[in-house]
């Protein structure tokens, strides 16, 4: 049973009536929600008494909480989900909206500067904090690789990618490895990989490793071993996170150590961008609220987040970052159709 499900079982529809309203209320002003406001709603047919004792029982249960001992209560992470999951209706865009945005992304713009263009105008819309990922260089090949010793710990790796790209790399090897190792090495990878590309090769690599180490023999090992380094990072090979809208985390929290620390994780990256990685694996729109990310710098922010597309492959994610009050409604439709409009720039372009 899933978490919404194992709420409805819990929450009758005159529960979730008052729930939907309390939620719709603090997404819309921020401050917590008395049963004597509720009791105001012209939908609400019930009593402020009957409304405080719902509330308790959706307390209880970890819907809703109180801030403060006198104050109205406002959603837990697990009542966003349960609203979103439950009790959210999603409208489609019209249609003049979603021409309006297709019209400020450019298919004739390069990829990189189109991925931009996105990132730039999601912001805008949402204002708030816009995250993309660059296209994943699927595409990139190996042609030829060259091992060169340079001392008894550090080995020169000198990669031929496509036609005409040279990159050269340094790793630090746990053992001294020849020359003529190096050359064997090379030589097996070229035969079994050439005209591979670089994410096939690192994951060929790193299976034979995990499977059959035990049955390799002393140049397989050496191959292997030197090769497993020498595409670790290809994962990450030419791709890149792009940010927008830094500057409306200081909207989201008055909690200075928070911002901070949400700047210092959206300026190094590395964390942010193996979490939009994990978002590859799934279609359509993904939504993260609060500890539902294990990201602790985003415990008290949502992450919504869409996979676009070029040549019909996967080829990155965008989202938006923001407070876990924000209006869904508005969001997730948003960050779908810029998803697939920016798929659409990337396929004509």
């Amino acid at each position: 049973m899933t978490g919404a499900e194992h709420f409805d079982s819990q929450v009758d529809p005159r529960a979730q009536q008052l729930f939907k309203l309390l939620v719709e209320q603090y997404i819309a002003d921020g401050t917590p929600v008395a049963s004597k406001y509720l009791a105001t709603h012209a939908d609400v047919q019930v009593s402020s008494a009957t409304i405080r004792n719902i509330m308790g029982q959706l307390e209880s249960i970890g819907l809703v909480k109180s801030p403060h001992t006198s104050a109205g209560k406002v959603p837990t992470d697990q009542g966003y989900r349960f609203f979103v999951d439950s009790l959210l209706s999603v409208e489609p865009w019209e249609e003049t909206r979603v021409k309006e945005l297709e019209a400020e992304l450019n298919p004739d713009l390069a990829p990189s500067l189109l991925v931009a263009s996105a990132t730039d105008l999601l912001s805008k819309i949402t204002q708030m904090t816009c995250l993309i990922t660059t296209p994943i260089r699927e595409q990139v090949n190996l042609r030829h690789v060259e091992f060169v010793r340079l001392d008894a710990e550090r080995v020169l790796v000198i990669l031929v990618l496509n036609d005409r790209e040279v990159q050269n790399r340094v790793i630090h090897t746990a053992q001294d490895y020849t020359s003529v190792e190096l050359n064997q090495a090379a030589n097996f990878i070229n035969h079994e990989f050439g005209g591979c590309s670089l994410i096939d090769i690192r994951r060929s690599i790193l299976d034979s490793m995990q499977k059959d180490k035990d049955q390799m023999d002393h140049l397989m090992q050496a191959a292997f071993d030197v090769a497993s380094m020498a595409f670790a990072e290809t994962d990450e090979e030419g791709q890149e996170l792009l940010v927008s809208g830094e500057s409306r985390l200081l909207d989201f929290s008055a909690d200075t150590d928070t911002v901070k620390t949400l700047f210092d994780a959206v300026s190094r990256k590395g964390r942010v961008l193996h979490l939009l990685d994990r978002c590859l694996e799934s279609s359509g729109v993904q939504l993260f609220i609060g500890d539902e990310s294990g990201y602790q710098p985003l415990g008290d922010m949502s992450l919504v987040t869409s996979s676009y597309e070029v040549n019909g492959q996967v080829a990155g994610v965008l989202g938006v970052i923001g407070p876990t009050r924000m209006d869904y409604k508005d969001v997730i439709p948003v960050v779908d159709v810029t998803a697939r409009l920016l798929s659409a720039a990337m396929r004509h372009g």
